[in-house]
């Protein structure tokens, strides 16, 4: 079993598909890359098929993943699965319990061109702020969606809360666009009152 104080050496990317496995279900490096996608991808990242199933390789040869080859349907090639042993339960369980907390680090790409809206046309300062409204708001849809769809199934209730947390977040991107632009709107129309959003 993990040991009972010292988180093992892993990198984020197998927690996170450890962590996907946590769920009980078998699972092969396409579901794990769809479950990702529908879910960490939303808030924290998604790992490619390539570090999918290179964390799952590193993750068997350390005993807390095991895997099995399952019979195809007609046409189809075999298939492996994987699921969590009951060490990567334990490690997992340390992990998220005991680990240190990484601190969220922002990156924020249309902000930096803002940052350098000196260099800009003004109205390609607006176009980059009105394509990341409609990216924030694409991206609310789909959290949205996809918390609606995990509510289904019990087992997910704590990915459905970081769902909606990222429904959230992006309702805020998609305001904060809003406001960006309307800030950037009084700066080259100063005669507008202060409370007056034109984007609205």
């Amino acid at each position: 079993m993990a040991d009972e104080e010292t988180v093992p050496a892993l990198p984020a990317t197998s927690w996170a598909v450890l962590g996907l496995l946590s769920f009980g279900r078998e699972l092969s490096g396409y579901d794990l890359k769809k479950w990702s996608d529908r879910s960490l991808g939303l808030f924290y990242w998604s790992p490619s098929f390539s570090q999918i199933y290179s964390e799952l390789k590193r993750l068997e040869k350390a005993g807390y993943t095991g895997s099995r080859l399952v019979a195809p349907e007609a046409g189809a090639r075999d298939k492996r699965v994987y699921r969590i042993t009951d060490e990567g339960l334990a490690a997992v369980r340390l992990w998220a319990r005991s680990a240190p907390l990484d601190p969220p680090v922002l990156k924020h790409g249309p902000m930096l061109r803002l940052w350098l809206g000196h260099l800009l046309e003004p109205e390609r300062t607006r176009e980059i702020l009105a394509a990341h409204r409609e990216y924030a708001e694409t991206m609310r849809l789909r959290a949205e969606a996809d918390a609606a769809d995990a509510s289904a199934d019990e087992a997910w209730a704590y990915p459905r809360l970081t769902l909606t947390w990222a429904e959230r977040y992006y309702t805020a991107e998609r305001d904060l666009a809003d406001a960006m632009l309307a800030d950037i709107e009084r700066l080259e129309r100063p005669e507008l009152p202060e409370g007056e959003n034109p984007w609205h």
